[in-house]
């Protein structure tokens, strides 16, 4: 007999099996036990993960009398939009609350150029970044696979992208690497060809820079795009900023990205928030040139989205400018990203929910 437990081992404790954090297979297992057919295990994926169909009464092409016996033993579970939020550059905002109450974030950025899901792989986060209003939650717990690929499944419902393709981006509440096999389990969920498909080339990880995880990562059939959260250029300047640095230094870090394995064409982006007069002078962007050599590598510049309780401000223009052109004149591609939903609290780092205590 198939442990149905084992098969439902992540989220909030319950009896009865997710089946939306299932694979096909497990879920063709399931749908054996049953008493019914290896091919309408395939069928319920499409309908969760494809359609984004949730009421197992719904899901008309499967037999009554097994949606009946799904219904006994299984649920689907899917976060509840509690509040969407539109921002006046049309960056929209869901808080969404899970099964047992807790709540997060998750943002759709649009045309940028293409369409994006930024979403969330824990409920806080434990890295206590000095600058990030999500390190101010600490960490109330991991998300399941269910709930992580939850979001993306109810943001392309929500807002029509169930035929259409978008983006995602894991730079939501969380470290996804502190949460990596829920992470990667979400991830091989969305990419199914069964379900919405998802290329791994349209969809980045965004990591303050674990070193195990990055070398598991490695590893991975399903490799996203990798974008390393860096904000310093010294040792002591990211153990202050970026309190991991401590466990996983600098140089670990820079050597972690050097043996990284890169597809054709590939490049690690290197994410740098700007914050005035700490780490956005002349010498820091020299120092960064430098931690750059010999890597394919772009730099995306992030001027601080300053928010009450974070003790840092945003850069001039002019500055965050002259950052950025000593980069170009070193033949390193470099943007600057243009903050998105700033009205709303959705832009980066400042995703933060009070009731997850």
């Amino acid at each position: 007999m198939t442990d149905l437990a084992a098969i439902a081992r992540s989220g909030p404790a319950s009896t009865a099996v997710d089946l939306a954090g299932l694979t096909v297979e497990a879920l063709a297992a399931l749908v054996v036990e049953l008493g019914g057919k290896p091919f309408q295990g395939r069928q319920l994926f499409r309908w969760i993960h494809r359609r984004g169909v949730i009421d197992l009464d719904a899901m008309t092409d499967l037999p009554k009398d097994l949606r009946a016996r799904l219904a006994e033993q299984a649920v689907v579970r899917t976060p509840e939009v509690v509040r969407r939020d539109v921002s006046s550059d049309g960056t929209t905002k869901l808080l969404l609350r899970l099964d047992d109450g807790r709540e997060i974030e998750a943002v759709f950025i649009p045309d940028t150029p293409s369409q994006t899901f930024c979403i969330s792989t824990q409920v806080g986060c434990a890295m206590k970044c000095v600058f990030c209003l999500t390190g101010t939650m600490g960490l109330a717990r991991h998300l399941s696979a269910s709930e992580i690929a939850g979001q993306i499944r109810v943001l392309a419902r929500e807002l029509g992208f169930l035929d259409r393709p978008f983006n995602v981006v894991l730079m939501g509440m969380g470290e996804p690497l502190h949460n990596y096999d829920a992470t990667m389990a979400a991830l091989r969920l969305i990419g199914s060809a069964d379900g919405l498909h998802v290329s791994p080339r349209r969809v980045t990880l965004s990591t303050v820079g674990l070193v195990p995880g990055l070398d598991r990562l490695a590893g991975e059939d399903y490799m996203p795009n990798l974008a390393i959260s860096l904000h310093a250029t010294t040792e002591a300047q990211r153990d202050a900023l970026v309190p991991i640095n401590r466990k996983y230094s600098l140089s670990d870090l820079m050597a972690a990205c050097r043996r990284f394995p890169l597809k054709k064409r590939s490049r690690i982006t290197f994410e740098y928030v700007l914050l005035d007069g700490v780490n956005d002078t002349a010498e820091d962007a020299r120092r960064l040139v430098r931690l750059m050599n010999g890597l394919r590598a772009k730099v995306n510049l992030l001027p601080l989205n300053a928010a009450t309780g974070i003790p840092f401000g945003r850069p001039a223009d002019q500055r965050v400018d002259a950052f950025a052109q000593i980069l170009a004149n070193a033949h390193i591609t470099v943007s600057v990203r243009k903050s998105r939903g700033r009205d709303i609290r959705a832009a980066c780092g400042q995703l933060v929910v009070d009731n997850n205590n």
